[in-house]
C-alpha cells in the first residue's frame, strides 16, 4: 500500500487518508460507547481510546490490503 492520492495537485499519502477515516469512525464508536455507559467500566479511558483508534486503523488498512489483491 505504498502510494498517494492526488486531490487537485495535492498528493496525500494513503495512510493519512485511512487515518482520517479511522478518526471519523472512532468518533462515532466513542459516541456510542459513551451513550451506552461503557466508559464506567474502563480503567484508563485515554489508553482505551488509543487502543480502539489503532484497532480501527489496523482494520481499515487490512481491509484495503485485501481489496487490492
Amino acid at each position: 500500500m505504498i502510494g498517494e492520492a492526488s486531490f487537485y495537485g495535492l498528493y496525500i499519502p494513503w495512510l493519512m487518508l485511512l487515518a482520517m477515516a479511522a478518526l471519523a469512525l472512532f468518533w462515532a464508536v466513542r459516541r456510542l460507547l459513551v451513550l451506552g455507559g461503557f466508559y464506567r467500566w474502563v480503567w484508563h479511558p485515554a489508553l482505551f481510546d488509543i487502543a480502539v483508534y489503532l484497532l480501527l486503523l489496523y482494520g481499515l488498512t487490512h481491509a484495503t490490503y485485501l481489496l487490492q489483491r
